[in-house]
């Protein structure tokens, strides 16, 4: 698949920019320490590609745990069958499991490879946030925040634990779809209050570590419906409803999916927002989305969407 990326950015007919994390272990499965620790090996010498504003290979992605619906995230909080949900390393206990997810997060870090990781359960993202907090400080290992390292989905990040991902520069990229989706599921295996307090987007708002992503292919990719689907889940959480308000918040939604998903490629020098001296990426709605408001986006069409300044979608 990565030589076909390759292929397509050489001759110039990718339609999007590509960013990617090259995976050593079984998708939604389990991953064997050895095989990890060989394929960070493996990543830390690999070359550039040759144009990385088109094909960027930045790291390593690592699955933690699974869904806390399915009863398979590491959490504090019991299931409603006494369980406390697993991780996605092979080994016997889960101690043996947690030393070895311990292993490959440091291995990654010190290798100075971006990480992707697979976190749903709060124990699951305590335990990868304190270890790049460890690995950081080791000698001659660069900062978090220079990695720019990612907890993906984080359903039941606490919001002490997004403040540490502000304070460590580490992103928080979730989907407001499965949310959506979920959130019956997960009242069913963890309860009413465990489902109230997951998916505290309005906390990493305010903390700027939010990036909203589609999951897609499991759910579309439309990144209209995330916004309006992100803005029902925080007005769900009790915040203010205000024209004021939702404008505002409509606006960070926005840049949650361009300007900050930029900062967490670690290319927000040139892409991500619309000026002067950056790349001409953009797409022209059919209307005004603060006139229409989040809950009205997935109505609205796109007219025009522009690559690099070439116009590669025309609605007309």
């Amino acid at each position: 698949m990565i030589d076909v990326y390759r292929e397509l950015a050489a001759e110039g007919l990718l339609l999007q920019r590509v960013t990617l994390l090259a995976l050593y272990g079984v998708l939604d499965g389990p991953s064997d320490l050895d095989v990890v620790l060989a394929g960070i090996r493996k990543e830390a010498r690999r070359r550039a590609e040759a144009d990385l504003r088109w094909l960027n290979i930045s790291g390593v992605k690592l699955f933690g745990d699974l869904i806390p619906p399915m009863r398979q995230a590491w959490t504090d909080h019991p299931y409603d069958d006494g369980t406390h949900g697993d991780l996605l390393i092979s080994a016997t206990t889960i101690e043996q499991k947690a030393a070895g997810l311990r292993a490959m997060v440091r291995a990654a870090h010190l290798a100075g490879l971006q990480l992707g990781v697979h976190a749903t359960g709060d124990r699951t993202i305590q335990l990868v946030l304190d270890t790049i907090a460890e690995a950081a400080t080791e000698s001659g290992a660069l900062g978090s925040a220079d990695l720019a390292h990612t907890i993906i989905h984080g359903d039941l990040a606490t919001s002490q634990q997004i403040e540490r991902m502000a304070e460590l520069g580490i992103w928080l990229n979730a989907q407001s779809g499965v949310a959506a989706e979920t959130v019956g599921w997960l009242a069913a295996a963890l309860g009413d209050d465990v489902a109230d307090e997951a998916w505290r987007f309005a906390d990493a708002l305010a903390a700027g570590v939010l990036v909203l992503s589609s999951d897609a292919p499991v759910l579309g990719f439309d990144w209209r419906r995330g916004i309006a689907d992100a803005e029902a889940r925080i007005e769900a959480s009790g915040a203010a409803c205000d024209p004021g308000s939702r404008r505002a918040r409509l606006h960070q939604l926005l840049r949650a999916y361009t300007a900050i998903p930029a900062q967490q490629d670690r290319a927000a020098c040139w892409k991500g927002t619309v000026e002067l001296g950056k790349v001409a990426d953009l797409v022209v709605l059919a209307e005004d989305p603060f006139a229409v408001g989040a809950a009205g986006l997935p109505e609205v069409e796109v007219d025009l969407t522009v690559l690099d300044g070439r116009v590669v979608f025309e609605r007309a």
